[in-house]
């Protein structure tokens, strides 16, 4: 396709792990001009920044209004004052609407009170919009969680690890499929193997899936396997389900290699999928 109504930018591909050139987790999906984001990690507003300034004009930050959420750890969300307070002095008039698991709504309103005085002044001093500093957030269950006129967004439950019932609800981590006018794209979050892997995955365009290496992770100290194992996709394991679910371009993100190279993490995938794969860095476009 020459010129896709949808393209797909990959904000941050880091991890809790900080690395330089690697903003923490954020994906936006552009339709039209019309950004959606997809977590928002360490960084996020300087990189809507340099992509605006690259040409990408759907990164304007007054445009960003839409925001979801595949779960609470800090390298996803560190960057949420970022969007509710920069796209703000940017000229924005809607409020910013925030989607994801149990306890987004309560982080968003934790946020704005840690900012209240910083919008208080600016709103005694400074030419402002009324509502651009506001944040409209909704705990979300999978299924569909959001529709409008060039997006359907569609929330599936994922597995990250163990989370604490009481606190994080039935649906910790989930992913999202987002079906626009011309292209599906898949946005795994962080997640270990899940029995239905291929099926939430098959036919979509793009899919965008974290993914460590198996050969690092020998690096690491025994403690860390299980959890990695069972919290993160291996780069085989991503491979096998991509051969089965044949996406039209594989995009690696938060890309866990510890002491591996990202050669080796390519042979890894590409040991068991032979289609189209991109190892994500900040800034690519799909």
């Amino acid at each position: 396709m020459s010129n896709p109504r949808t393209r797909v930018v990959l904000l941050g591909t880091g991890t809790p792990r900080t690395e330089p050139g690697r903003a923490g987790s954020s994906t936006a999906v552009i339709v039209d001009d019309r950004p959606y984001l997809f977590d928002f990690g360490p960084g996020v507003g300087l990189r809507l920044s340099e992509g605006y300034e690259r040409g990408i004009a759907g990164l304007a930050m007054s445009g960003v209004t839409r925001a979801f959420l595949t779960h609470l750890h800090s390298d996803h969300t560190l960057g949420l004052p970022a969007l509710m307070l920069t796209p703000w002095m940017f000229g924005r008039v809607e409020p910013l609407e925030v989607y994801g698991p149990q306890g987004t709504a309560a982080m968003a309103r934790h946020v704005a009170e840690a900012y209240a005085s910083d919008v208080a002044k600016r709103s005694f001093n400074e030419p402002h919009t009324d509502h651009g500093h506001e944040m409209i957030a909704t705990d979300i269950v999978p299924g569909v969680v959001y529709t409008d006129d060039l997006v359907e967004v569609e929330a599936f439950a994922v597995r990250h690890g163990d989370w604490v019932p009481e606190i994080h609800g039935p649906y910790p981590a989930m992913g999202y499929r987002i079906t626009t006018p011309d292209r599906t794209v898949v946005i795994s979050g962080d997640t270990g193997p899940f029995p239905e892997m291929v099926d939430t995955y098959a036919g979509c365009d793009v899919l965008v899936h974290e993914v460590y290496s198996t050969k690092g992770l020998a690096s690491r100290p025994a403690g860390w396997h299980a959890y990695h194992e069972r919290s993160h996709t291996s780069g085989a394991h991503l491979g096998r389900i991509a051969a089965e679910a044949k996406p039209g371009v594989l995009v690696l993100t938060h890309q866990l290699l510890w002491h591996a190279t990202e050669r080796d993490l390519i042979d890894e995938v590409a040991a068991v999928y032979d289609g189209p794969l991109v190892y994500g860095r900040d800034l690519d476009v799909v």
